[in-house]
């Protein structure tokens, strides 16, 4: 509220509402829209790829994992069946064209060179296995 003074000695509420307080809040909301509507817009134009479910078989039953097992001094066994690195590429690129494709479970001793699970694990990605896990114990308390 505003009080005025005046020189007849009569002393007379001013009862307006003062607005310029609203006015200052009303222009700072204005030009915190102006900044940010250019940014609300996009504005490179992405053309995103549909998904396509229709070719995911609906009764196809999960298929079993392969566990590739590899000891520390290096020897390599595939579904508990020793195999060559050469021998493990082929039967791994074998099962990357299954559908459903199985999951690869790489198990390892905890002395085994991590170069060596490396080498496996690459090697089961470059044969096109998309799921490639690691198997390890539980650490018990």
């Amino acid at each position: 509220m505003a009080f005025s003074s005046s020189s007849s000695g009569h002393d007379k509420v001013n009862a307006t509402i003062n607005i310029v307080p609203l006015v200052d809040v009303m222009l700072v909301l204005l030009i915190i829209f102006m900044v940010t509507a250019p940014l609300m817009a996009h504005k490179v134009k992405v053309e995103l790829p549909q998904a396509n479910l229709d070719e995911r078989p609906d009764t196809a039953p999960p298929a079993l994992p392969i566990t590739v097992a590899v000891t520390d001094n290096g020897d390599i066994f595939l579904n508990d069946q020793p195999v060559t690195l050469q021998l493990l590429e082929s039967s791994l690129a074998v099962e990357a064209q299954k559908t459903p494709q199985p999951p690869v479970n790489v198990r390892a001793d905890k002395t085994t060179k991590y170069g060596m699970v490396k080498e496996v694990v690459d090697l089961a990605q470059a044969s096109g296995m998309r799921k490639v896990g690691f198997v390890a114990t539980r650490e018990s308390n």
